[in-house]
């Protein structure tokens, strides 16, 4: 684990908005997703079905839909993304929710599964040859559409925040079903979004410092690592991964500000390290894909006590292209410019 050497203990961030957690609990089909013990004051808090869908990425989703909405009436009927799985899946089965078409814009790569699970969420895909960072850029020159995208840049910033405001529905839960604060949270991290939500939780409780929060990347694409060593953002360049949606380069410039501060440290794990904590995990019977196992992967690299609360961010229906399930039995518990030049930035999808 690298230790964060600019965290500082007596930093508070701003917390989400409440209404965040009412607006969710009022929708059809939401209840808590599980908090389920693992061993020894392990917790898993598991995604792998959230509001009808396998991932995390429903909560962000239908909260930035739910609020750009208004603000377009009588605008665009059609909502537009980029995605390489599961953001674009979430927006557009919230898009259908809420009376609107979908258009979800595919880099090469993306798994033919997951295509289809867009598409019987009603949506127009389209296939922009090339990579995640030039879909992004196609995405967002519709003009006839509104962007909802889980990346930010100069100008671009309020939707993607509202992306990251609407994870905080998780934290919220956690808070419920533990009645205290976590010892320790294991959160994957892509450019940084999802810790970002964890970082303004946590950081904005009574006793900010309490909870000790710690980043998980693949070890092809560990930019949150490289920054925090470094003391701000860099690029770092990223090679395949069975961890998809943490395939990262570059550090959100709107998480930096939060994991600056508020990050206690960082692990990276490697594919086959996760393809073993997957198959941990689904011998307890939590079904997780690769990001979702990585929190449990990293584990092992980490001093831990009292309780420990891994976030299992999606399931395997999430990432189709996931380490292979014919594994013999798993042993026992125990920065360079991107597509709009200047500052495009992933969440975790």
């Amino acid at each position: 684990m690298i230790t964060n050497p600019g965290r500082d203990p007596r930093w508070v961030s701003r917390p989400a908005p409440p209404e965040v957690l009412a607006f969710h609990r009022a929708l059809p089909g939401y209840s808590p997703t599980p908090l389920v013990p693992l061993m020894n004051g392990v917790l898993v808090k598991d995604e792998s079905s959230r509001l009808g869908l396998p991932a995390f990425k429903a909560l962000g989703a239908s909260w930035a839909v739910h609020r750009a909405l208004p603000d377009v009436t009588g605008g665009p009927a059609t909502i537009v993304t980029a995605t390489d799985g599961n953001h674009g899946r979430a927006v557009a089965h919230f898009a259908r929710r809420f009376g609107r078409r979908a258009e979800i814009f595919v880099p090469d790569g993306v798994h033919p599964d997951a295509v289809r699970a867009i598409r019987d969420e009603g949506a127009t895909v389209v296939h922009v040859p090339g990579d995640y960072d030039t879909a992004v850029k196609a995405a967002a020159s519709v003009r006839r559409g509104l962007l909802v995208q889980d990346t930010a840049w100069p100008g671009y910033e309020e939707i993607p925040g509202w992306i990251v405001d609407g994870y905080s529905t998780l934290f919220a839960e956690i808070d419920t079903q533990l009645s205290r604060q976590p010892d320790l949270v294991l959160v994957p991290a892509g450019v940084g979004s999802l810790l970002q939500a964890a970082l303004a939780h946590y950081r904005s409780r009574p006793d900010p410092a309490r909870t000790r929060v710690v980043s998980v990347e693949p070890s092809t694409a560990a930019c949150v690592a490289a920054s925090v060593a470094a003391g701000h953002p860099v690029t770092v360049p990223t090679a395949r991964t069975t961890m998809a949606g943490l395939n990262c380069g570059t550090v959100s410039t709107l998480a930096w500000p939060l994991i600056r501060p508020g990050l206690d440290g960082c692990c990276v794990v490697t594919d086959a390290e996760v393809s073993e904590a997957a198959h941990r995990l689904a011998a307890a019977g939590i079904d997780a894909g690769p990001c979702g196992a990585a929190p449990l992967a990293a584990l092992p690299a980490i001093p831990t006590t009292g309780t420990v609360v891994l976030l299992a961010t999606e399931g395997t229906a999430a990432n189709p292209a996931g380490p292979a399930t014919s594994r013999a039995t798993a042993p026992p518990l125990r920065a360079s410019p991107s597509a709009r030049s200047h500052g495009q930035h992933r969440t975790h999808d």
